[in-house]
């Protein structure tokens, strides 16, 4: 064969070699719902910027942001893009440590308050304090920033420090705090002083939430329980299948959620519980949201319990998280949940059976003492 021959042959697989890329790029567009000029368009901005932006972008910024927008676009508060810093401190807090400054928020209105501070963390020793409305962080005020990012930007490596503006009885003050690690129990439980009433709180749903759940619960039986509040108010959900874990334990033979996607198909939860042992009351708040009122939903739906409290938060949908490839995340909502009667809660919330409201009056926890008072005048299922 010569090499004129030779040559063309080389050139026409080349050119076929390339047509079978392009058509496979083109196929995977498509499929997607773009076309080539969509891609061209991009690609054409974003090589225009790093040709004549009068400063040499970062072109890692440049796509971070085009990533960002794109799932804004959406309009979805609870789908988000994650960079890395962001997307390690959730997969800490998701795994129970973190770094952090040791308080628990609650969201209302662009509105951040702190609900409470943990003993012993650099919040208390700054001087935090319940009730204090947290207004800026590192200078970005809260009312630009959706709640997880809140919360994600005041936790952080350990060591490093993270300035609130807080506003406290009209007047504004910084706060200068060093982060360090957090570590949290998911669950805590006790014996409620003088009753045979166990009292589980459940802080948020994470990776051993079910198993810490499991001991506590035992643990309180040991002790004698016969009737059992679950405080899930403050809670903000968490991984479904912690969430499942736990109410496999208190949720009567049945389902316990359905799980909907896009396209109509449905996985359901269920629990295979032979016998409830004990009478319930359940707390939730404004801020129990997500996989905190899915367990709420099927233990009132179910008649498993009884909900005393005040409307919660109303996110009916689920999140899958992925990691990206440069240690960065996406969190997308990918479908959306009903309870065991078939009810989407989404915008709306759970309705307690007793609503209790709470005021900033109050000397003593109204929630927890109606929960107590019930359980003490129905102790029988």
């Amino acid at each position: 064969m010569n090499r004129k021959k030779l040559g063309c042959i080389i050139v026409l697989s080349a050119l076929f070699g390339s047509m079978l890329t392009v058509f496979a790029a083109g196929a995977l567009l498509r499929s997607a719902g773009l076309y080539a000029d969509d891609v061209l368009r991009f690609f054409g901005v974003m090589q225009f910027i790093q040709a004549r932006y009068v400063n040499p972008p970062n072109t890692t910024a440049l796509i971070d942001g085009a990533i960002d927008g794109m799932v804004a676009s959406l309009g979805d508060p609870h789908s988000i893009y994650m960079p890395p810093t962001m997307f390690q401190e959730l997969r800490a807090h998701t795994e129970g440590s973190f770094g952090g400054i040791g308080v628990t928020m609650g969201f209302k209105d662009n509105i951040v308050k702190i609900i409470s501070v943990l003993e012993g963390t650099p919040g208390e020793a700054a001087g935090l304090r319940a009730g204090d409305e947290i207004i800026a962080v590192d200078g970005v005020p809260t009312s630009e920033l959706r709640s997880e990012e809140v919360a994600l930007r005041i936790r952080g490596e350990a060591g490093t420090q993270v300035v609130l503006r807080i506003l406290r009885d009209g007047r504004e003050e910084e706060y200068t705090i060093t982060r360090d690690i957090i570590q949290v129990a998911s669950v805590r439980g006790t014996m409620v002083e003088g009753t045979a009433i166990g009292y589980i709180r459940i802080g948020s749903f994470a990776e051993h939430t079910g198993e810490e759940f499991t001991s506590e619960m035992n643990r309180l039986a040991g002790e004698g329980m016969t009737a059992l509040i679950i405080d899930l108010r403050e809670n903000p959900g968490g991984l479904i299948t912690s969430c499942v874990a736990v109410a496999e334990q208190v949720v009567p033979a049945g389902t316990i959620v359905s799980v909907i996607d896009r396209d109509g198909d449905e996985e359901v939860y269920t629990s295979s519980l032979s016998a409830r042992k004990y009478p319930i009351a359940v707390l939730i708040d404004e801020n129990s949201a997500s996989a905190s009122e899915i367990l709420a939903g099927a233990l009132q739906d179910t008649g498993a319990a009884t909900i005393i409290g005040t409307t919660s938060y109303g996110k009916g949908s689920v999140q899958a998280v992925l990691p990206l490839f440069h240690e960065d995340g996406l969190k997308l909502t990918i479908a959306k949940y009903v309870t065991p009667n078939g009810r989407s809660i989404d915008g709306t919330g759970i309705t307690p059976d007793i609503v209790v409201e709470r005021t900033p009056t109050d000397t003593e926890d109204v929630q927890f003492e109606a929960a107590k008072k019930y359980l003490e005048e129905h102790p029988s299922l």
